[in-house]
């Protein structure tokens, strides 16, 4: 079981990965916003894994994503974005920041997929994990 931090403005999306995630035996920190994410993992302690929405109020998830690491020393800190916008400029960014990059709507399986990924092999082996579900999951 690993503590996840998953941070997503819309509170549906949220509450799904949240129950999905949980139900698969992790610990589930959820926040609506960078600030409220920030808050939780000063209360709770760092995550060892985030999944973040990129398109936010007040903070973008890349945004987050390095105050996360700053604020709690972990600058391998794994991270998955989970993201309606797929323009090259965020998608690369993303990468820059060694971060995982999901679609939305996203694939439960390759979600969970990217996570056991990201706390076993860390970045290297989520590409690997996510092209695996990929061709395991029907096309939706």
């Amino acid at each position: 079981m690993a503590q996840l931090l998953v941070v997503e403005d819309n509170p549906d999306i949220l509450h799904l990965i949240w129950t999905q995630m949980r139900a698969r035996g992790h610990q589930v920190l959820g926040a609506s916003s960078g600030p409220e994410a920030l808050a939780a993992v000063e209360l709770w302690g760092p995550p060892q894994v985030a999944v973040l929405d990129v398109a936010m109020p007040s903070m973008d998830g890349l945004e987050l994503l390095q105050q996360l690491r700053a604020t709690t020393g972990m600058q391998e800190l794994p991270a998955i974005f989970l993201s309606a916008r797929v323009d090259r400029e965020t998608v690369q960014a993303a990468h820059r920041l060694g971060a995982a990059y999901l679609a939305k709507p996203f694939m439960e399986e390759i979600l969970y997929a990217a996570i056991e990924a990201a706390l076993t092999r860390g970045y290297e082996g989520l590409w690997t994990a996510i092209e695996a579900a990929k061709h395991r999951s029907p096309n939706p």
